[in-house]
């Protein structure tokens, strides 16, 4: 079953209303405009902040039913969160930093290797690159033993090449990972490239529509799009116009 989240919170400007699932191995892209709910979608579930109605439940276990009284706090929802600016332990090697999630030496030395920066387990967060230190961020959410990934934004702040580099790798190990991960970015290029499924927001709510103007502004009405179908046409259609329908 995975993660299933159905959530409702008042917001100052709009109530967020959601209703979504996200499978072992699978990425979900939440993409929409600033300010549409969507780093409270992944506070919500990581338990951060709370819903006024819902629930979320990871395979058997009710993390919250607002029903029955039920909201598990974060440290027993064993989420791994990462986000653009998230914090290491300067005074920590990259080894300890991992460590400081995990005591399992073993493990932590396989995680530092499946993300390629086992050589840099002896090396300071100060004297390595925003790259690395991203990595080294996402080693500590896997370290923590995590059954989902809550990802916010966590390569905006890089350079061109190093965010590509680091997108390549997510995508090839989301599956091996086995968990189901939630991807937040402003990027539709990126959520195309890593999603399974693509989420769009606005104000709180789903809305295809608003994913459909910004690759075809001014197609008219909404075009029901599927994380693929969103590669493919992007790809095969050049000149941003809709694929014609064949019903």
């Amino acid at each position: 079953m995975g993660l299933k989240v159905r959530l409702i919170k008042q917001l100052q400007h709009f109530e967020l209303d959601l209703d979504f699932t996200c499978g072992a191995g699978q990425l979900l892209a939440l993409v929409g405009p600033s300010g549409a709910g969507k780093t409270t979608t992944v506070r919500i579930v990581a338990g951060l902040d709370r819903p006024e109605a819902g629930t979320i439940r990871y395979q058997d276990q009710f993390w919250v039913d607002t029903a029955a009284d039920i909201f598990l706090p974060p440290q027993q929802r064993r989420v791994g969160y990462v986000f653009q600016d998230f914090p290491l332990f300067p005074h920590l090697t990259v080894y300890k930093n991992v460590a400081f999630a995990c005591q399992d030496g073993e493990q932590v030395e396989n995680i530092l290797r499946l993300l390629g920066i086992w050589h840099l387990k002896d090396c300071y967060p100060q004297r390595i690159s925003g790259g690395e230190r991203q990595r080294t961020a996402l080693c500590q959410a896997l370290a923590h033993q995590s059954q989902v990934l809550l990802l916010d934004e966590p390569f905006s702040a890089l350079d061109v090449a190093t965010r590509r580099r680091l997108r390549e790798e997510l995508k090839s190990l989301k599956h091996e990972l086995a968990r189901p991960i939630l991807y937040v970015t402003h990027d539709l290029e990126e959520a195309s490239y890593l999603a399974d499924e693509v989420l769009p927001m606005v104000q709180g709510h789903r809305d295809q529509s608003w994913l459909s103007q910004q690759l075809y502004p001014g197609s008219g009405p909404a075009l029901i799009l599927s994380a693929p179908q969103f590669r493919f046409w992007k790809s095969e259609n050049p000149k941003n116009t809709p694929p014609e329908s064949k019903g």
